[in-house]
């Protein structure tokens, strides 16, 4: 038998770019995240999402990163 937990505890953050032109830029988007993953310290990733928004300058991309902490375990 596997024991499971009753739930499930994910820490996670959400960045977008900054609105206006240039705002649907993806490289931009993942060198913001990369740059706040790297400032947290030592993580493990769990997931990565990237989000679109339909905007009047165009998609405004954004995305959420799900991470667990080495303490967390």
């Amino acid at each position: 038998m596997i024991d499971t937990p009753e739930h499930w505890t994910v820490r996670h953050f959400s960045q977008a770019n900054p609105s206006g032109p240039g705002c649907d830029s993806v490289p931009a988007l993942l060198r913001r995240l990369a740059d706040t993953i790297e400032a947290l310290g030592p993580v493990e990733i769990q997931d990565l999402v990237l989000h679109e928004e339909m905007t009047e300058h165009g998609s405004w991309r954004s995305g959420t990163v799900y991470y667990h902490l080495p303490e967390d375990d």
